[in-house]
C-alpha cells in the first residue's frame, strides 16, 4: 500500500476520530441501525479512521425491563449483522453499544466493527445501582471475563476486558473501549489499557444530564486523556431516548493528552458528531518523554491480566485530506482571549518571583541593566522595578543605562529614556563609540580607518562592550547584570557569545519567546499597574521594528531579514523542542496555521499588518535555517546564564529541559526536510 500523500494528516502520525449521537427510537433496533449506518457513511466521506456510538445505542439505554425481552435482543443481534454487513466497503472501524446475551447472561456491551468483521465484544465492568440507575437489574459486570470467544452475526467474536485494537496498516495506532461508569471509578481500565499501549480510548456512554454535569464530563474526561498521555473520545446518549424520568444532551467530545479538541453542539434536535485529527505523534512522543508511565505500566504488570489485541488493517487513504484540528499560529501565545490574560499574568508573576528570589540572596540589592528601547530590555526592566518593590526596595536600586552605538536611533534611545524616568530607576547614558573607535582602531579595523565596513567584528565589538560596561559596573556598584535576551534569540543563536548579551548573572527573559513578550508588554500596558503616560511609552516601544541597531544606514536593521519571521521561528522552536517532531510534520503544521490569515484565530492586539501568510516555500526555507542556526549555536546555551522556566513550551537551560551536544549537526533533519514539496 502507498504512503498517503504529504498534505493528509495521515502522513504525518495523525489518525482522524469521531464521536457519534444518533438520534434514535426507543426500543427500535432497526430505526436505531438506520441512524448509525448515516453517521458511519458521514464518517467514511470524512475518512475518520475510528468511531464512537452511545452506550446501548441500538437499543436505547433508557428502556428498563424492556432490556429482557427476547424480541428485543433478537433484534439488536439482527441489526448488528446488518452494520457488519454495511461496514464492509466502510473506511473506519467503530464502536456501537448493545445489550447482548451471553451464555445465559445480559451484557451492556461495545461491539467494535470494520470492513465486515467483528473485531471483539467489550462488557461493561461497573455497574451503577444509585441514583437514577439500575443496571444491576439487568446485567451482568464484565468483570474477570477474558480470553473468550463468543457466536455472534455468523462469526466466532473474541469477548471480553481484556481486548485492545490495533490496526497494522499504513495508519497504525491502537484504540481500547470502555462504557460510561467505567471511567467515573477510582482506576478506570482505559487506565492499565494505555499503560499497555493504547493510544486512543473510546468511552460509549449514555450520561444523562442535569445541572452541572458536562462540566463533570469535560474534566473527567480531561483528566483521563491527561493521566494516561492518550486521546479520549467520548459519546452520551442524545435525542430520542426515553424522558419519562431523565433528559439527554447528546454530549460528545474528543481530547488529547488533558486538552478538549472538540465537541459537539449539546441539546441538537437531530443526529450529530464532531470529527478530529489526534496527534498520535505527539501522545507518542509524551510517552516517551514521561518516564513516570513507563514506571507506572512496570507496576502496573505485576497484577495486569494478559492482553489480547484484536487486529485490522486500517490503510491510510490515497487522497489528500485537509486537516480537521485547530493549529494554533502562536504557541506559546494562545487565540484564546481569557487563556492570554492568565498566561501573561503567570509568566509575569513567575518572571518577578525568580528575580525576587535571586535579590534576596545576593549582597548589595543593586540591579545594573542595558536599555536600548526594544522589547526584551523593556521587559527585563518592568519585571526588576516589580521585584524591588515586592521586596520593599526602592527602584533607585536599579542601575539602567541606555548605551548608543553607532546605529542606534533617536526613537529606540528617547523611549529608553522615557521608561527609565517613568518606572523611577536610576538612569544613566554610556556612549560606547569612543570606546569602539579605539578598540576597532586597536584591531586594526577598516571602519577605524574610515572604510564603512560593518562585518561581525563590527557589530560584536558593540554588543561586547555594552556587556563589558555593564559587568564592570556592577562590580563598582555591588550589584549584578540582568540579562535581557529573550528564548527565541537563544534558539536562534542570535546573541553574542560570553562578553555579549548572551552572559548576565541572572536572564529573567530566558524563558520567554519573542512572540509572547509582546503580549507581555502589552499585559503590563493594560493591568492599570502603570499610569498612562508609562501605557503610552510602552506602545511606542512594542511600534518600533525589531532591530539590533548596530549597522549605521539609512533603513534600520531589521532582525528578520537575517533570522526570519520571529512567529516561524517561535513555531519551528516550539514543535522542534518541545516534541521532536520531524522537520516535514513541523512543516505541515505550520503551513496548516499560517498558510491562509483569514483561517483560524489570532490571538488579541496582533495589528492587521501582522497578519500575514506565508507558503509553504516560505516556510521550508525558514524552517531550513532555524535548523541550520539551532545546531550551530548550541555552545551558546550550554554557558546560559540562570533563569526561569516560564511555559510548558519548555526552557533551554542546560540545567532543565535541553540538553544537546554543541557539536551535533543537522544533516539528518535537513534531508528530512526535503521531504516537504516546495
Amino acid at each position: 500500500m502507498a504512503e498517503p500523500p504529504f498534505f493528509s494528516p495521515y502522513a504525518h502520525a495523525f489518525v482522524r476520530v469521531a464521536a457519534c449521537v444518533p438520534t434514535i427510537e426507543v426500543a427500535s433496533p432497526r430505526f436505531n441501525a438506520d441512524r448509525t449506518c448515516e453517521l458511519l457513511n458521514l464518517g467514511h466521506q470524512e475518512r475518520a479512521g475510528v468511531m464512537v456510538f452511545p452506550e446501548l445505542g441500538l437499543s436505547a439505554y433508557a428502556i428498563d425491563d424492556l432490556l429482557l425481552q427476547d424480541a428485543l435482543l433478537d433484534a439488536v443481534e439482527t441489526e448488528i449483522a446488518r452494520l457488519v454487513e454495511a461496514s464492509r466497503d466502510r473506511f473506519p472501524a467503530f464502536a456501537v453499544g448493545a445489550p447482548l446475551r451471553i451464555e445465559g447472561r445480559l451484557y451492556n456491551t461495545a461491539v467494535v466493527i470494520h470492513a465486515g468483521r467483528i473485531l471483539g465484544v467489550v462488557p461493561k465492568v461497573f455497574l451503577p445501582n444509585y441514583r437514577e440507575f439500575y443496571e444491576r437489574r439487568w446485567f451482568t459486570s464484565g468483570v474477570g471475563v477474558t480470553n473468550r470467544n463468543i457466536p455472534l452475526a455468523g462469526q466466532d467474536v473474541p469477548f471480553g476486558v481484556d481486548l485492545m485494537f490495533r490496526s497494522t496498516g499504513t495508519a497504525p495506532f491502537t484504540f481500547h473501549v470502555e462504557i460510561c461508569e467505567d471511567v467515573w471509578v477510582p482506576e478506570p481500565p482505559s487506565t492499565a489499557a494505555a499503560l499497555a499501549g493504547a493510544e486512543v480510548l473510546l468511552n460509549l456512554s449514555a450520561s444523562n444530564i442535569t445541572i452541572g454535569k458536562a462540566r463533570n464530563r469535560r474534566l473527567l474526561c480531561a483528566s483521563q486523556s491527561m493521566r494516561c498521555n492518550a486521546a479520549y473520545a467520548y459519546s452520551a446518549a442524545g435525542p430520542g431516548e426515553s424522558t419519562t424520568d431523565l433528559a439527554w444532551d447528546g454530549h460528545a467530545s474528543i481530547f488529547e493528552t488533558g486538552t478538549l479538541l472538540a465537541e459537539t453542539q449539546r441539546f441538537h434536535k437531530g443526529s450529530t458528531h464532531v470529527t478530529v485529527d489526534v496527534d498520535l505523534g505527539r501522545i507518542r512522543q509524551e510517552r516517551m518523554r514521561q518516564g513516570t508511565m513507563a514506571d507506572a505500566a512496570a507496576g502496573m504488570a505485576v497484577r495486569a491480566k494478559a492482553w489480547r489485541f484484536c487486529d485490522f488493517t486500517l490503510d491510510a487513504p490515497a487522497e489528500e485530506l485537509a486537516l480537521i484540528r485547530k493549529v494554533e499560529r502562536f504557541p506559546y501565545v494562545p487565540s484564546d482571549p481569557e487563556r492570554l490574560r492568565e498566561d501573561c499574568y503567570e509568566a509575569y508573576q513567575i518572571q518577578v518571583q525568580g528575580l525576587a528570589k535571586r535579590l534576596e540572596t545576593t549582597p548589595g540589592k543593586k540591579l545594573v541593566i542595558g536599555v536600548s528601547g526594544g522589547l526584551d530590555s523593556t521587559q527585563a526592566l518592568m519585571v526588576g522595578a516589580v521585584a524591588m518593590d515586592q521586596l520593599g526596595l526602592p527602584r533607585t536600586n536599579i542601575l539602567a543605562y541606555t548605551m548608543p552605538g553607532f546605529a542606534t536611533s533617536e526613537g529606540t534611545k528617547s523611549n529608553a529614556w522615557a521608561l527609565m524616568k517613568a518606572l523611577g530607576v536610576t538612569a544613566g547614558e554610556l556612549d560606547i563609540r569612543p570606546a569602539a573607535n579605539q578598540m576597532l582602531a586597536d584591531l586594526d579595523h577598516p571602519f577605524a580607518r574610515g572604510e564603512p565596513v560593518y562585518d561581525v567584528t563590527f557589530e560584536n565589538v558593540q554588543a561586547g562592550l555594552r556587556t563589558d560596561y555593564l559587568f564592570r559596573l556592577a562590580n563598582r556598584h555591588g550589584g549584578f547584570v540582568l540579562g535581557t535576551g529573550d528564548l527565541s534569540e537563544l534558539g536562534l543563536g542570535w546573541c553574542t557569545y560570553g562578553v555579549g548579551d548572551q552572559m548576565s548573572h541572572y536572564n529573567p527573559n530566558s524563558g520567554v519567546s519573542k512572540t509572547l513578550i509582546q503580549h507581555l508588554i502589552r499585559f503590563v500596558a493594560a493591568s492599570g499597574d502603570v499610569d498612562a503616560d508609562t501605557a503610552r511609552i510602552l506602545h511606542s516601544i512594542l511600534d518600533t521594528e525589531i532591530s539590533p541597531e548596530l549597522v549605521p544606514g539609512d533603513k534600520a536593521q531589521a532582525t528578520e531579514d537575517f533570522v526570519g519571521p520571529y512567529p516561524l521561528q517561535d513555531f519551528n522552536l516550539y514543535y522542534l523542542t518541545r516534541f521532536g517532531f520531524r522537520p516535514s510534520k513541523i512543516a505541515y503544521l505550520a503551513w496548516n496555521a499560517w498558510h491562509d490569515a483569514e483561517r483560524g484565530a489570532w490571538p488579541a492586539n496582533i495589528p492587521d499588518s501582522a497578519r500575514r501568510a506565508y507558503d509553504m516555500a516560505a516556510i521550508k526555507g525558514w524552517l531550513k535555517l532555524f535548523l541550520r542556526r539551532f545546531f550551530a549555536n548550541q555552545f551558546k546555551r550550554s554557558a546560559m546564564p540562570n533563569g526561569p522556566k516560564i511555559s510548558s513550551g519548555g526552557s533551554l537551560s542546560p540545567r532543565g529541559d535541553w540538553r544537546m551536544p554543541s557539536d551535533a549537526v543537522p544533516d539528518a533533519w535537513l534531508e528530512e526536510l526535503e521531504r516537504v514539496p516546495d
